[in-house]
């Protein structure tokens, strides 16, 4: 193991006393300040690698166009936007503390950003998946609630947090086939739900009293009768995922997304699936075109005479 530079020692020494500070006065918690510790470890590391003349070797010498390069070297190695994004973030919040303490005249981190990471595309259920989560029949309350909660999702493309802040007083609403929801940003609409939705919850709420509350009015409730919690639906989706021969991974959001594909599939109105998905800008509902498109590809790939592949290849 090669011997630690000067330079290094006194660099491991000012990481030490920042990381205690953290841990003591600040109290963050063990993870936070591990994964501080790697990043600006991974720091040191790159100092380490640089040639002498170019910072003296420390730490309290570089400048902005070294944390640049460092960037790109990390990027070059494979480290996402993100995962940088997250490593500058505890760059800078070390060079804030040298500062404070007149260690540094400037910090070389302010002005530098991660490149950019493709916003990876969300995951659907097929049409066929979806009917296999969907096609469960049972008597228990539990599982009436479920299908309740599960078709509502697909039916109406409702986020978790809609969903659960649900109250009774939209059984009016669902008799005439829409239900009106607060969204982000306190933003009102109103969205349709479908037959199978409309009688999973008519058989929920002949039985919600089994489970619920006196007093409570909450549309969807826990065992212990009080709204039902947002970990307890994700639990549930996972289950029944599971049971019905699905992968893992399923989760509310993904009723979501795959409630947006289909209905695009289908209609190819970008702005009805806007409106009914809450999106303030259509920007957020076009990746569901990426995801139709990537469809398309299959199919053509799959049927057309000129993308077949010959036997052999």
């Amino acid at each position: 193991m090669p011997i630690p530079t000067e330079a290094a020692v006194d660099g491991l020494v000012l990481i030490g006393a920042y990381l205690d500070e953290l841990a003591q006065q600040r109290r963050q918690s063990p993870h936070t300040i591990s994964n501080y510790r790697r990043d600006l470890r991974a720091l040191l590391s790159l100092l380490e690698e640089q040639p002498p003349e170019a910072c003296a070797g420390s730490l309290l010498r570089l400048h902005t166009a070294h944390i640049r390069r460092f960037v790109g070297v990390l990027h070059g190695r494979g480290l996402s936007g993100r995962s940088l994004a997250r490593m500058l973030s505890a760059w800078r919040g070390f060079y804030r503390w040298l500062g404070v303490r007149g260690r540094i005249e400037a910090n070389p981190v302010d002005g530098v950003r991660p490149p950019k990471s493709p916003h990876p595309l969300p995951k659907v259920l097929s049409p066929d998946e979806a009917n296999r989560l969907l096609d469960h029949a049972s008597d228990e309350v539990v599982d009436l609630r479920d299908q309740a909660m599960f078709e509502l999702f697909y039916s109406s493309g409702l986020r978790l947090a809609e969903l659960v802040a649900l109250d009774l007083s939209c059984q009016q609403e669902l008799l005439e086939g829409e239900i009106r929801v607060l969204g982000k940003r306190n933003k009102a609409r109103l969205v349709p739900v479908g037959r199978k939705a409309r009688e999973a919850i008519d058989r929920w709420l002949a039985r919600r009293g089994e489970l619920a509350a006196p007093g409570e009015n909450a549309l969807f409730v826990g065992q212990r009768g009080a709204r039902i919690h947002p970990r307890v639906v994700e639990s549930r989706i996972g289950i029944r995922a599971l049971a019905q021969g699905l992968a893992t991974g399923v989760h509310p959001h993904m009723l979501r997304h795959s409630f947006a594909s289909h209905m695009l599939q289908s209609s190819g109105d970008l702005r009805a699936v806007q409106e009914m998905l809450g999106h303030a800008s259509i920007a957020s509902t076009q990746v569901y075109t990426h995801l139709d498109f990537q469809h398309l590809a299959k199919v053509y790939d799959a049927a057309h005479p000129r993308a077949k592949r010959k036997e052999g290849e």
